[in-house]
């Protein structure tokens, strides 16, 4: 009897036609999409009539952060009676800080294959229009909210290669002041790389010191909207 595969679809970070003819294909052809939000999912969707049935497979948490859903043991079932099921987050490619991989391991562990669909990355998004030597670098995801902050980037300030994470416009200015504290602490001199609303009408990519940065965006304090990629050398 034919199981079920599991597809990693990368989707576009915010243009709609960075999309893949793969990609497209893809969820036209398999028989389940589970989603990071399907309201989200649904305006991809519809640009290029996917018609395939939506799942959510978060869950908003008290704090309104979301959640995986207690629901992997559906997806097995899904996939256990011969059926494909697609799996994509807001933007970008699943499985980069997010629980795409913790899927994808539970998939691989019940012997279901699991196939990459790849395409953009926010993260290889910025990297391409750097300028800088990145044949080595870190990613260090998402800084803890609270608690482990201060480790994190004296963490990040102790590699001698390029670090890149991702930041939310909730914590970037009080984060890059952080960093900045640490780093002069340190005695550590370090250039900064932003991206903001990157392949977006807004798109921004910005360099200098943090000290640069925090300028820049306390004089244009309507900019902090949108994740942020950051690279710190």
């Amino acid at each position: 009897m034919h199981t079920g595969i599991l597809y990693i679809v990368a989707t576009p970070i915010g243009n709609l036609e960075d999309i893949t003819f793969r990609a497209v294909w893809t969820l036209k052809e398999v028989d389940l999409i589970f989603c990071e939000d399907t309201r989200v999912t649904k305006r991809l969707l519809d640009k290029y009539n996917i018609t395939a049935e939506t799942r959510s497979f978060y869950k908003s948490s008290g704090s309104g952060a979301r959640k995986p859903q207690a629901n992997f043991e559906y997806i097995l079932s899904e996939l256990g009676s011969g059926k494909d099921v697609a799996f994509v987050t807001d933007a970008g490619t699943p499985g980069i800080s997010d629980p795409g991989n913790t899927l994808a391991e539970k998939v691989l562990a019940e012997g279901f294959a699991v196939m990459p669909i790849p395409g953009v990355s926010a993260l290889t998004t910025l990297v391409s229009v750097s300028g800088i030597d990145l044949t080595q670098f870190v990613f260090l995801g998402f800084p803890p909210h609270k608690k482990g902050r201060e480790t994190y980037f004296k963490k990040l300030l102790s590699y001698d290669i390029p670090v890149i994470y991702y930041e939310s416009p909730h914590r970037l200015i009080k984060n890059l002041e952080l960093l900045s504290v640490i780093a002069s602490e340190a005695k550590q001199s370090r250039n900064i790389i932003l991206g903001r609303e990157l392949t977006k009408m807004f798109e921004e990519v910005i360099r200098g010191s943090a000290e640069d940065i925090l300028r820049y965006f306390e004089e244009n304090k309507g900019k902090v909207k949108g994740e942020f990629v950051i690279i710190v050398y």
